[in-house]
């Protein structure tokens, strides 16, 4: 009682202080954020323009809703991305040359777009400016939403035909001129005999030639075009998977085992115990399967092929009435029993010809008979083709409501359960050549059987299947397991803890701010930008909790957008820094100055090559442009200098070369050139623009 009074005493003090303490949560986050309310309401900013984060959001979601069920938000993201950052870019391009779209280009395009739908078309076939304006009329007064997705219509027209003029201006100025072509020509045609040597880098071991550090930074840094990469971060984890144990393992398999037998079970009304029939004794095999399995009863004929790997041999062997199991496969138990066994063919052609009517499944609302008239059709159609085959194809063409009709109504080769039940139930249980009325959901087909497999055993099965989970124990033991292990690294080594545990330490490198997918882990966007967030150091981790149990994360490295760090570039310049050395020392070792004596003294060969052209500079089985080169600069009877190729240091002596004849015109290869052009220029513009714009990216803010 004495505190409650101290503390209403003090209650307008307590009140000050937490006032105080959420305006410095509340200030913190500003300043974290970088800079408040602009990073807040910006997704990012694209030279200077903004990309407001709800309009962005908004095209998410919508993106996302047009991929279907499946599609993810990071895939939504990603493709929306692209989309403002294109047009961003591009618009801020028709600005700076003045584009513009007419209105009378912009309903020309409309047009095009709505040639194909009725809802615009006159009489005529035509598409008709009143329909337009009458349409346009209608849904701006009765539906906001649908009126603004025909402005998104014409905004994303507009757009279309920007786009396609600014770069079709670009595609008219890369037309080459005929001095290009020229040279192209004789690019193709002019070529050399060479005699050659080459002291192969293979000559010196990589372990006679160091590169350091320091080396690999210098040339990184020399080279900052080739080497600039994204904020990236390292990180290693481990998993703490919820896996059914061995204890539950076999308690499933027993409670499998357990649905053979009947089992008494107590009735509250009749005060006495009922008895419920087991797997074994049932005579409602789809009832008993639907209310114990994880799968439902599935009525279809199988093959050996169909059944799992691991029991097919076993099963396909069994007798009408037999049971088999329980028996695993993956991480499930199965209970199955052979209602019944026959030999039938396990695939088989056909054909046929649809008559709909008025209320039939995807019936189009072209179809306008009653089913009486449609069964009177079919009753005619089939008396026909049963007294003469030879007319099924012509009528398939004339009369089906079916795709198939333009084959003739041939549906190829299906296999039991493709079909509707009862026309699949017609063409597996009719021998070839039979010739019947099956009537469906879909309508009435005259169906003709046509050629079958041999006949094989198919059994058809009542299956139980029963997943095996964790039990609660098990789940208790591996958050407690992962907890221990978590409270461990405070004081012990990540690799060394992981060791003793046997866990395995899965490294992931280069994780980039708006990765979505983490290997082994999958989607976990929580885990990324912990890895990015300002207060996680290099050696910090965490728990996260992901759908197989979870995981324990390290970050190992961690680097703003920038340059490669030495390990990252250690793959791609060690090679070149090494080739360096080695042209050095094989350099350096050389003293001899005629390409005999070059090749004497280095233990290699003089090489004859012939036909090389600037084209194609290929010197034995290698690509050597950089030698390729000298050698055409060099005239007949003359030695070159030593030269640093791509697979070692060689020496060449041109015997010949070969000029192609003059043509009275090059404007055949002047078009060559730039028809090469046109097709890349389009991707090549807007890559380059990109990579010139100054980018602020906070998506990682919000996704």
């Amino acid at each position: 009682m004495a505190i409650l009074n101290s503390i209403r005493k003090r209650g307008i003090f307590l009140i000050l202080i937490i006032a105080l303490a959420l305006f410095a949560f509340i200030l913190s986050d500003v300043l974290t954020k970088g800079g408040g309310t602009k990073v807040q309401d910006t997704i990012a900013t694209v030279n200077g323009t903004d990309i407001s984060r709800q309009s962005f959001m908004q095209e998410v979601e919508n993106t996302q809703r047009n991929m279907g069920p499946n599609a993810n938000a990071s895939q939504a993201v990603n493709m929306v991305w692209e989309r403002e950052l294109r047009r961003v870019i591009l618009e801020e391009q028709y600005e700076k040359v003045g584009l513009s779209v007419e209105k009378a280009q912009l309903d020309d395009a409309l047009k095009t777009s709505l040639a194909n739908n009725q809802t615009f078309l006159n009489e005529a076939g035509q598409v008709d400016d009143g329909k337009i304006q009458e349409y346009i009329a209608s849904i701006k007064a009765s539906s906001p939403g649908m009126y603004q997705q025909w402005l998104d219509f014409e905004q994303s027209t507009e757009n279309g035909i920007l786009q396609r003029t600014y770069y079709n201006m670009i595609k008219g100025g890369l037309r080459s001129t005929v001095a290009e072509g020229e040279q192209e020509y004789h690019f193709q045609n002019d070529n050399l005999n060479i005699n050659y040597a080459m002291i192969p880098y293979s000559k010196i071991a990589d372990e006679e030639v160091k590169v350091t550090d320091d080396e690999i930074k210098k040339y990184v840094a020399a080279h900052p075009k080739e080497y600039e990469v994204e904020a990236q971060a390292d990180i290693q984890y481990v998993m703490f998977s919820e896996e059914p144990s061995e204890e539950d393992i076999l308690e499933a398999k027993t409670q499998v085992a357990a649905l053979l037998n009947n089992k008494a079970e107590y009735n509250q009304n009749t005060k006495e115990n009922d008895t419920i029939l087991g797997f074994r004794n049932t005579k409602n095999y789809e009832e008993f399967v639907n209310a114990n399995s994880d799968v439902p009863y599935f009525d279809r004929w199988m093959f050996k092929n169909e059944l799992p790997q691991s029991v097919a041999d076993t099963l396909i062997n069994l007798n009408e009435g037999d049971i088999y199991g329980p028996f695993k496969v993956d991480n499930s138990f199965y209970l199955s029993k052979v209602l019944e066994t026959k030999k039938m063919p396990d695939s088989a052609a056909s054909k046929h010809i649809l008559i709909r009517y008025v209320g039939t499944q995807r019936a189009p609302e072209t179809i306008t008979r009653t089913k009486e008239e449609a069964k009177k059709l079919a009753d005619s159609i089939l008396s026909v083709v049963k007294k003469d085959k030879s007319k099924f194809a012509e009528l398939a063409n004339e009369l089906s409501d079916d795709g198939s009709s333009q084959n003739g109504g041939d549906l190829g080769s299906s296999t039991p359960g493709r079909m509707v039940p009862p026309f699949d139930k017609f063409i597996f249980n009719n021998p070839t050549g039979t010739i019947g009325l099956v009537e469906t959901d879909f309508g009435f087909h005259i169906v003709e059987v046509g050629e079958q497999s041999e006949p094989k055993k198919a059994i058809k099965l009542a299956t139980v299947v029963k997943a095996v989970e964790p039990s609660d124990n098990t789940i208790n033991d591996v958050f407690s397991n992962a907890t221990k292990f978590e409270v461990a690294l405070k004081d012990g080594d990540f690799s060394e803890l992981a060791k003793a545990q046997n866990l395995e330490v899965k490294p992931v490198n280069n994780l980039g701010k708006m990765e979505a997918n983490i290997p082994g882990i999958g989607a976990n966007r929580s885990l990324v930008n912990w890895a990015f967030e300002a207060d996680t150091k290099v050696g910090d981790y965490k728990r996260f909790s992901v759908p197989e149990g979870y995981v324990i994360a390290q970050l190992t490295r961690k680097n703003d957008k920038g340059l490669m760090s030495v390990s990252q570039a250690t793959a791609t310049v060690k090679p070149i820094l090494l080739k360096e050395k080695k042209a050095q020392k094989i350099r350096e070792s050389i003293t001899a100055t005629t390409i005999e004596d070059i090749a004497k003294s280095q233990n290699v060969s003089v090489q004859t090559a012939t036909g090389i052209t600037m084209a194609n500079p290929v010197i034995g089985a290698n690509n050597e442009p950089k030698v390729v080169g000298t050698a055409f600069g060099t005239k007949p009877g003359e030695t070159t200098g030593l030269i640093n190729g791509n697979t070692g240091v060689y020496v060449v002596k041109t015997t010949a070369f070969n000029p192609a004849p003059k043509l009275d015109s090059y404007v055949n290869y002047a078009n060559q050139l730039s028809s090469k052009a046109a097709p890349a220029s389009q991707s090549a513009v807007f890559n380059a623009l990109r990579k010139k714009a100054e980018i602020e990216d906070n998506r990682a803010t919000f996704y």
